[in-house]
């Protein structure tokens, strides 16, 4: 019971913002054009923001290598695998968005956490170090993913377009930003100085106000996921949906978790870590960047909607399982 109630208070605070758009939809409180304004807001600044706040202050000074070499070659090869798993989609426009599904987890908004709750602190700290190289990996293949099949199946892809898409990403650009100052930050460290305490003396504005917008990124996301979200479109997408959930919620963790587990990583914080990382549902930002990019909005909505609901469920599962081999 005791693990139910703190992965249903993990995934809660995701369903019901989404719930909230959905009623203020139903009793007609947006007006016409304001859910597409906002998601393009929440794209191309507030999850921008919100990446930056998660990066620009991190410490890398301690990093396991070889766990954290894991990690990105596991998030490498889910991608191969969901290449694979969308040769069977006919609608290109699909292919992307159940493409991301294979390895794009919601690590930053809620696996921190999630690994700070099952690990304690000192798992918080190397999540933190591991969404260092896991953010940029994801949202890099994520416009791969959303960009191979944008065109035409017979028109050849082209690699200076999706290159050009990738480095202009708002994400991306979000991320980059984020590691630059990281870097800055740890070479004034290292000189004997003090960027955050710096900051928090004389320039506190900065950080107060990165940390607010930060804030506002996640919930007016999911509430114009709910605003957006249609019970209908769950009927004709059904096959779609149940792919894309078993693939995220599934699939992804039991593979990679059992061949973590024989590998060597069998430690408390390090299990916390990958649990965070492939078990939870995709990522929030996965649906409006659907949409900027022309891919199947509708379908890119509802994975993160069911992945959402249905992780609280898989997420005990897993909690169980690992602790009744002795991992917790």
């Amino acid at each position: 019971m005791k693990n139910l109630l703190f992965t249903l208070n993990a995934i809660l605070p995701i369903i019901l913002p989404i719930l909230l758009g959905y009623f203020l939809k139903r009793i007609h409180f947006f007006k016409e054009g304001f859910l597409t304004e906002a998601n393009k807001l929440v794209f191309k600044i507030l999850i921008p923001i919100l990446l930056f706040s998660n990066l620009y202050l991190a410490d890398m000074t301690e990093i396991n290598w070889a766990f954290v070499g894991f990690s990105a070659a596991a998030i490498l090869v889910l991608f191969l695998i969901g290449l694979v798993v969308v040769l069977f989609i006919p609608d290109r426009k699909q292919k992307g968005v159940i493409l991301q599904a294979s390895f794009r987890s919601n690590y930053a908004i809620i696996g921190i956490p999630l690994a700070t709750m099952l690990g304690g602190p000192q798992a918080g700290a190397e999540a933190s170090v591991v969404a260092a190289v896991s953010v940029p990996l994801f949202n890099i293949l994520a416009v791969i993913a959303l960009s191979i099949y944008d065109h035409d199946e017979n028109t050849k892809i082209s690699i200076k377009n999706i290159l050009f898409k990738i480095i202009t990403n708002p994400l991306i650009l979000g991320v980059a930003a984020g590691l630059v100052v990281c870097g800055i930050n740890m070479g004034i460290n290292a000189g004997g100085g003090n960027a955050s305490e710096f900051l928090d003396e004389y320039m506190s504005f900065i950080p107060s106000t990165i940390t607010s917008l930060a804030k506002v990124a996640t919930p007016l996301a999911l509430i114009v996921l709910g605003g957006r979200f249609e019970f209908k479109a769950v009927k004709a997408l059904w096959k779609q949906l149940t792919l894309s959930v078993t693939l995220r919620l599934v699939i992804t963790p039991a593979i990679f978790l059992v061949i973590a587990y024989f590998l060597g990583f069998k430690g408390s914080t390090q299990f916390a870590i990958l649990i965070s990382l492939f078990a939870t549902p995709i990522a929030v930002s996965s649906a409006p960047m659907a949409a900027q990019m022309g891919q199947d909005e509708e379908l890119a909505g509802q994975i993160v909607v069911w992945t959402s609901a249905l992780s609280a469920f898989s997420l005990f599962v897993i909690i169980m399982i690992c602790a009744a081999i002795g991992i917790f």
